[in-house]
């Protein structure tokens, strides 16, 4: 099955790039993440890394939307520093997405092949946490 890709959000891809490359510095961060909000507004941040097992910058920068009052992401993309270029997010990240924000698109690939798809697409046949709640009332 080939995933439906979606236009690509380049302004999202430099402003993760910039903050790679001027917010990540040493061993402690070293991958940043840009998400356009509903409202069109671009959150950045970066990963926390600790050999306990910080959290990625997707992981942060749902926390840091969610404090800048920015509830719902469009679409997401994770650069590494020293020019890495944009990084897939990892498995725990994409369930996390997922449970977010289950329409949330996500920039993937290397160079000229950068290409944008819905998160289902790089988590197929998986567990929803959202379906498996009981209802409150």
């Amino acid at each position: 099955m080939t995933a439906q890709t979606h236009p690509v959000d380049h302004e999202l891809i430099q402003a993760a790039a910039h903050v790679a490359r001027t917010r990540c510095r040493g061993d402690n961060h070293t991958m940043a993440a840009a998400a356009r909000a509903q409202d069109g507004r671009i959150v950045t941040a970066v990963n926390a890394y600790h050999f306990t097992g910080g959290p990625c910058a997707e992981l942060v920068l749902i926390g840091t939307a969610a404090a800048q009052g920015a509830y719902e992401l469009n679409t997401i993309v994770a650069v590494g520093d020293r020019d890495r270029g944009v990084v897939p997010p990892c498995g725990r990240c994409r369930q996390v997405l997922l449970d977010y924000f289950p329409a949330l698109k996500v920039i993937v690939g290397e160079g000229d092949r950068v290409r944008t798809v819905l998160i289902t697409d790089l988590l197929p046949e998986s567990y929803v946490w959202a379906d498996h709640q009981l209802d409150a009332g």
